[in-house]
């Protein structure tokens, strides 16, 4: 036996066991790359925490290599993953048109790249750049909700964009119109996403705190901020801003988020969900980032509490009453997982079971001993609601503790149900489809 056949074989003979284990909670929870496979669950909660500096905060940014020559992600059996498009310069948040033409945000180019594709292609039959001269863009949207939006929606890092759309546009009609002409710009998160309520009323636009922690936060806060928001250099950071579709009517809609760099719009529901990534310098296992339905006026912990009101050890002062405010998570995710990417399965290709469930791409740690991270895992969903489960689903990017050669960023539902997911470190978009199983 040929021995790319032999290794086909035996990732689907782990990921048929794997997918057989009982889900692993409280310490069994946790770990590292070398426990993934698909079909592996973990389920972790605020009594499983432990407590800071439990062990040493490790620096460990990973090498890139290039992808082993015929190496494919690791998949659940009846599921095959195919390389969809290649060479883009650091490809990240992925949307799909009504029509079905695929949008990529090109972070590092600073483009929009539209992908066409028929039902069923294994290969954009078309890859064009539909705008370009943005600054790091990442989050994409199209207004209306609907089978005919009339824009496509850009955030970069310190703005909103929109361009004149009609179905089936591969170029922008004209330049960039600006929506929303500052947003908080610098520091260390520079990702903004952006969605629209299912009404398309609202605009949300997720920005991300300027560090790790808070240091900026001198004196008291402003008058008539709301409570838990930041102010000085974190003013309008670490939260989640809401407009109207022309950036008028700011607000602040929720709060205490350190890094929301995904969001999502529940189908059926009209829920807003946030993948947030969490702080760092605390120990390998935390604190747990999370997946979370959010709450108007919700306050989420950072930078004083983290998963509930467990206090950062490294802040002081926080407002009087805050810590009875902070709303606990619905899916904690393993800590420095950096989720990066989120989208709802409404699609009729997977089976029925994942339906309803999410998708959520994991960037991987930097900030932890071992790896953790670098795949694609499933939330799963029962009756609308989280179970507080996530289930490996796409998984070995991972070379070795040292090298990776795929870094999960964006998740979209294509066209004919396929999913689709962009990974920065060689450039990639996959495709997963359900062919039954064996």
């Amino acid at each position: 036996m040929r021995l790319p056949a032999l290794a086909v074989l035996v990732a689907a003979c782990l990921a048929t066991a794997a997918s057989a284990d009982p889900v692993r909670s409280g310490s069994a929870a946790f770990g590292d790359w070398r426990a993934d496979a698909p079909g592996v669950t973990r389920r972790i909660t605020s009594a499983d925490l432990p407590a800071p500096y439990a062990s040493h905060s490790a620096a460990r940014a990973p090498s890139y290599v290039m992808r082993p020559a015929g190496a494919a992600p690791h998949v659940p059996p009846g599921f095959v993953a195919t390389l969809f498009a290649a060479g883009f310069e650091q490809p990240r948040t992925l949307r799909v048109a009504p029509n079905g033409d695929i949008f990529l945000a090109e972070s590092g180019a600073g483009n929009i790249r539209v992908l066409r594709a028929p039902d069923g292609a294994t290969k954009p039959t078309v890859v064009v750049t539909f705008a370009t001269n943005l600054t790091l863009p990442f989050g994409i949207a199209f207004w209306p909700p609907g089978p005919s939006p009339r824009f496509v929606y850009v955030a970069e890092t310190n703005r909103v964009v929109r361009y004149p759309y009609a179905a089936g546009d591969l170029k922008a009609r004209g330049p960039a119109q600006t929506v929303v002409s500052r947003l908080p710009e610098g520091g260390t998160h520079w990702t903004r996403d952006i969605v629209f309520s299912a009404d398309g009323k609202r605009m949300f636009v997720s920005v991300g705190s300027s560090e790790n922690l808070a240091t900026g936060l001198r004196g008291a806060p402003p008058s008539g901020l709301p409570l838990g928001a930041a102010w000085g250099e974190d003013a309008d950071r670490a939260d989640i801003l809401s407009f109207d579709p022309e950036g008028h009517d700011q607000r602040i809609f929720a709060t205490g988020l350190r890094n929301c760099s995904a969001e999502a719009i529940q189908p059926g529901t009209g829920t807003l969900w946030c993948a947030v990534n969490e702080r760092d310098g605390l120990g390998d296992d935390l604190p747990p980032d999370y997946v979370t339905a959010v709450r108007d006026g919700g306050f989420y912990g950072w930078p004083w509490y983290y998963i509930g009101a467990h206090p950062d050890p490294r802040m002081r002062g926080a407002p009087a009453g805050l810590a009875d405010r902070v709303v606990v998570p619905d899916v904690l995710i393993q800590a420095h997982s950096a989720p990066l990417g989120m989208t709802f399965y409404d699609g009729g290709q997977f089976p029925a079971a994942y339906r309803g469930d999410a998708f959520v791409a994991l960037h991987g740690s930097w900030n932890r001993a071992h790896r953790t991270g670098y795949k694609v895992v499933r939330i799963r969903f029962s009756n609308g609601r989280p179970t507080g489960e996530y289930e490996d689903f796409l998984t070995g990017f991972v070379a070795s503790d040292q090298a990776v050669w795929g870094r999960p960023v964006g998740v979209a539902v294509a066209h004919d149900g396929a999913l689709l997911v962009s990974e920065d470190a060689n450039g990639m978009v996959w495709r997963i489809t359900w062919k039954g199983r064996p």
